[in-house]
């Protein structure tokens, strides 16, 4: 059973695994980074971020699987990428014509409460759900925000994705860890430069 949300579950119902459009994304921003880091991505670690995000268990993914969910991180990635509301949006518009059926209702045969789905059908491939449950949850961050709903990390040595949720000043990178490691590096080029003859 797949699932974006929109709103959390009732407390009182355990069947219910559905995710907030932001726990979508975020569960979203952390496939296309792991998808996207290497060729052939390990299914079994992929299949523990899903299980980490909140996608009931068990998960079995096949190197088929993974690479279909793979294809769909690297379209994905462009939505990130974009630096203007108005890119993602046209990058997320093509997405949405080309790689999601219509909009429906579903409840997995009364197995959870309703829900909305992109994909052609609850049992579709790993790859189309991974695509259009992702462009369902950054459609409505930035029709929320009306700005890109991420960015790509300007650490030279990174690159992940990251998502731009929330006020405050406009982020550059991914991680408290990649902003510390990239001021350390400046400053040490700076005090190198003043060295120097």
């Amino acid at each position: 059973m797949r699932y974006i949300g929109v709103v959390s579950p009732p407390s009182n119902d355990d069947r219910s695994t559905r995710l907030s459009v932001r726990d979508t994304a975020r569960r979203t921003a952390a496939l296309v980074n792991a998808l996207t880091a290497e060729p052939s991505p390990d299914p079994r670690a992929i299949a523990g971020i899903l299980l980490d995000h909140g996608e009931p268990g068990p998960v079995k993914l096949t190197a088929g699987d993974v690479a279909g969910m793979r294809s769909a991180a690297l379209r994905l990635r462009e939505v990130f990428a974009a630096t203007h509301v108005d890119e993602a949006a046209g990058v997320l518009n093509g997405l949405l014509r080309e790689g999601t059926g219509p909009l429906r209702l579903s409840s997995h045969d009364g197995r959870s409460p309703w829900h909305p789905h992109l994909d052609s059908d609850d049992e579709a491939p790993w790859g189309e759900w991974f695509l259009a449950s992702s462009c369902m949850a950054l459609t409505v961050l930035i029709w929320d925000g009306q700005r890109p709903p991420g960015g790509l990390c300007s650490s030279p040595s990174c690159g992940d994705v990251f998502l731009t949720v929330g006020s405050g000043p406009e982020r550059r990178y991914c991680s408290r860890r990649c902003a510390t490691r990239e001021r350390v590096a400046a400053h040490r080029r700076a005090k190198a430069g003043r060295r120097s003859p």
